[in-house]
């Protein structure tokens, strides 16, 4: 059974789906709906923070500090 998850997993990685159920795969056997959606909004929020610095849409510390110093 685990090689068949590992296997799966490998496979699809690349996929938004692979992700999501790779990490769903990795919570607790007692987790709940709630723990499920909770570590996929996470990963959808480091997901879309990390195409904005990819994209140049990040401001540099300096600038995030000057922001929040007014």
């Amino acid at each position: 059974m685990r090689k068949r998850v590992a296997r799966r997993r490998r496979m699809a990685a690349g996929t938004l789906k692979g992700r999501m159920l790779a990490a769903i795969e990795t919570l607790p056997a007692d987790a709940t709906i709630e723990d499920a959606i909770e570590r996929l909004v996470f990963l959808a929020k480091i997901s879309r923070g990390l195409a904005q610095i990819n994209g140049d849409e990040a401001i540099s510390h300096e600038e995030a500090k000057r922001r929040l110093t007014r």
